[in-house]
């Protein structure tokens, strides 16, 4: 029944009905025991589409972990204004930057308290000892905690942070610096992102005692609004109010995740008030949000970007002219009518037209069947070629319905002699198999954490990005990590985008992804919810969110 549920319509009209018959499901089989919690004004409930694979954002990019627990669980030393995306006070208050651009000196926030649960009681407030801890764990190998639960840091590998910061040193207990290798523009920026969290180095030190250290990142503490309870796999998250919480912002005394993977039935607990808000409502399902007088549908422009990339590893996909050729046989366009339903626009560069590194003038790939037909043959490609196209599981504002689109692809590559195998797994398991290089291609994407073109340039295709699993074309080009390192040692964007113009130009002439769309960023919500807003740089934000 709830499979049936689920199903996506073909039209608004078929959309409409669906969604009666899935509120109608839902009478029959009774509520979820959290709809008693939402009853009360004290609580909300996000309805989000999956488990996140840990609650330290430090160890992943995936945005299920990113939510749960990046801005519920911790702070950073700095934060973003999500109104213009300057960089803000966080943990530090203030900060300075020598003038050779290599010295960043920080004053960090007093009277911070970390959280007091069940499993820690803390007896001292957040410090300098803090941070070097947090920071040290992903950037010194020697680090007792480097290797805990995998050893594997993405988000830091990717940029290459590790290696640019030559040593952290505490000044005070309030006051620390950081020296550079090296000067680097967007710094700062990353330091606000969501996966420059500060953890508890007293805590960490008392599961190291008890031999418990993987536990840091189970059973997470920090100092942000809320503290975790518990968490049932496929079921919910539990998260209580932080009340010593050092921000501003009033938060609700109980905060629930609600893990349901279908859109569709995210969709109608919205509908029957058994959620408060939802994470990524499908585009088919917009119109059913606009039209219902309870809830409210915002909207953004995204900072993301959605692409077929080739896995330039493994022959025939590591030269260029086939790669041109397949691209050639997609028409990008009817891709996007089909998929996004008019909420993305054509990419051409792998940066949004709201990042000052988009090239206006950079031509796109036309559809061309007859000419990607000719290329395929020439370069030895015969007809009943076949090759795989990996789609991922999961629901992202970059691509919405990677297997429909893959299925789309299927057809178009067919017409020019080439057959294709679609393969998903469950997300986990998938992104963990796209790190092995066993795919030939993959429809997937990347959602910025900061306004940086840094953001996507170095981790969607650098070198460094392919270690941390970041870089799903396995492309390494020197002469492009060249472009992007100059491009780092300015801080005049002018300057800045002269390098990244040449990386643009170099990626249209190896192709080792296509971007397909930028798509814009939805969420969902109940008209009594109070402070919800989409965080343009990352995760959901749920502080300050409360039910009137």
């Amino acid at each position: 029944m709830l499979s049936y549920c689920g199903v996506q319509p073909n039209s608004k009209k078929r959309l409409l009905q669906n969604s009666f018959i899935i509120l109608f499901c839902l009478s029959l089989f009774g509520c979820d025991a959290l709809l008693n919690a939402n009853n009360q004004s004290n609580g909300v409930i996000y309805c989000s589409e999956g488990n996140p694979t840990s609650f330290n954002p430090q160890l992943d990019t995936s945005g299920t972990t990113v939510d749960a627990s990046s801005h519920q669980i911790y702070d950073r030393l700095l934060d973003f204004d999500g109104q213009n995306g300057n960089v803000i006070a966080g943990l530090a208050t203030s900060w300075l930057i020598s003038d050779n651009g290599l010295r960043y000196t920080f004053q960090l926030r007093k009277n911070v308290e970390f959280h007091q649960t069940d499993y820690f009681t803390p007896t001292r407030n957040f410090n300098v000892d803090d941070v070097i801890f947090s920071f040290d764990r992903w950037r010194l190998k020697d680090s007792v905690y480097h290797n805990v639960s995998g050893g594997a840091y993405p988000y830091a590998d990717s940029l290459g942070l590790g290696k640019l910061i030559e040593r952290v040193e505490r000044i005070n207990t309030y006051r620390l610096e950081i020296v550079l290798k090296q000067p680097q523009s967007s710094f700062l920026a990353n330091l606000a992102t969501d996966f420059a969290v500060i953890l508890s180095k007293e805590y960490a030190e008392q599961l190291e005692q008890n031999d418990q250290k993987d536990m840091i990142d189970r059973q997470p503490i920090g100092t942000g609004p809320f503290k975790f309870a518990n968490f049932r796999q496929d079921s919910f998250i539990r998260f209580k109010k932080h009340n010593q919480y050092w921000g501003d912002s009033i938060q609700t005394e109980q905060l629930i995740f609600d893990i349901t993977p279908s859109s569709s039935l995210r969709l109608a607990k919205l509908i029957t008030g058994e959620c408060d808000a939802m994470g990524l409502p499908a585009h088919s399902e917009l119109e059913v949000v606009r039209q219902s007088k309870d809830l409210i549908l915002d909207e953004k422009p995204g900072l993301n970007v959605g692409f077929w990339a080739f896995n330039t590893s493994k022959p025939p996909f590591d030269r260029p002219e086939v790669r041109r050729a397949l691209s050639l046989a997609i028409d990008k366009n009817a891709l996007i009518e089909a998929i996004y339903f008019d909420s993305a626009i054509l990419a051409k560069n792998i940066v949004p037209p709201t990042s000052w590194a988009f090239q206006t003038e950079q031509k796109n790939i036309s559809y061309n069947p007859s000419a990607a037909q000719k290329l395929l043959r020439e370069n030895g490609i015969e007809p009943g070629f076949t090759m795989t196209i990996w789609a991922m599981p999961v629901e992202r504002p970059y691509n919405p319905n990677a297997i429909k689109m893959a299925e789309l692809m299927q057809g178009y590559l067919q017409a020019v002699g080439v057959n294709v195998e679609i393969v998903s797994y469950e997300w986990s398991t998938f992104r963990e198999k796209l790190k092995q290089g066993i795919h030939d291609s993959v429809l997937i994407g990347w959602s910025a954490d900061n306004g940086d073109p840094d953001n996507f340039y170095r981790p969607l295709l650098s070198c460094g990005a392919i270690k941390s699993g970041t870089n799903r074309a396995f492309w390494c080009s020197e002469e492009y990590d060249a472009l992007i390192d100059q491009a780092l040692r300015f801080t005049n964007n002018e300057d800045r985008q002269y390098f990244y113009f040449k990386a643009n130009a170099l990626i249209a002439e190896q192709l080792p992804l296509v971007p397909i769309a930028h798509a814009s960023k939805y969420q969902a919500f109940r008209k009594n919810l109070v402070g919800f807003e989409i965080n343009p740089y990352g995760g959901v934000k749920l502080a300050g969110v409360t039910k009137e």
